[in-house]
């Protein structure tokens, strides 16, 4: 992706560098995979991404090149199960009743929605973390810091969807939490064009 000039020129007066890491050591580095469920990317749900499908074979391929230099691949599940009480707010205020009625059904852990898509390679070895809300890594939604901690991991590369709210939301978790943290462009999508690349260049800026 290109960024232009001024965003350049602003990044590198704050850090020195556009990309401040030249080199990862792959056995500390996990591609955390965001969301990439039947519920946020197949026709007919409620949350479908469709250019999340146009992303399956980058995440394939940066998920084999991740396990082959000894990383890991970890794929984040979203539940809504009990959402309708511990994010009562979001679903009582932020949701039609009918998106809410549809959200908590169609992402209950026991319903297809919950499901990955076939066309993803998820493997045996891979780690599978469930999380209840927007970033995998807010107080209370998952186990992420604790299962990353577990196997040593000091590097994350974020994918998966929608770019713009739950990926950068984990990011950016991650960042604060001392983790050093890559949004990997292709292997990210969201709703439109714009929305990606402007979570981007925030990412970038700030």
């Amino acid at each position: 992706m290109q960024f232009e000039p001024w965003i350049v020129e602003r990044v590198l007066a704050r850090q020195g560098v556009l990309h401040p890491y030249d080199t990862l050591d792959a056995a500390s580095t996990a591609f955390v995979v965001v969301d990439l469920q039947n519920y946020y990317t197949q026709p007919g749900y409620q949350g479908e991404c469709a250019p999340a499908r146009g992303i399956f074979g980058q995440v394939n391929r940066l998920a084999a090149a991740v396990r082959a230099k000894g990383g890991k691949v970890v794929w984040i599940k979203t539940s809504a199960d009990g959402a309708d009480q511990f994010w009562s707010h979001h679903h009582r205020h932020m949701l039609t009743p009918e998106r809410s009625a549809r959200r908590l059904k169609e992402l209950s852990a026991s319903h297809a929605g919950f499901g990955m898509p076939e066309a993803l390679d998820v493997r045996d070895g891979d780690l599978t973390v469930v999380k209840r809300c927007y970033s995998a890594l807010a107080p209370g939604s998952s186990e992420l810091d604790a299962v990353l901690k577990a196997h040593g991991i000091r590097t994350v590369l974020i994918g998966g969807t929608v770019t713009n709210v739950c990926c950068e939301s984990t990011a950016r978790d991650a960042m604060m939490m001392d983790y050093a943290t890559v949004m990997v462009d292709d292997a990210l999508s969201a709703f439109t064009p714009q929305e990606h690349a402007q979570a981007l260049q925030n990412w970038l800026l700030f």
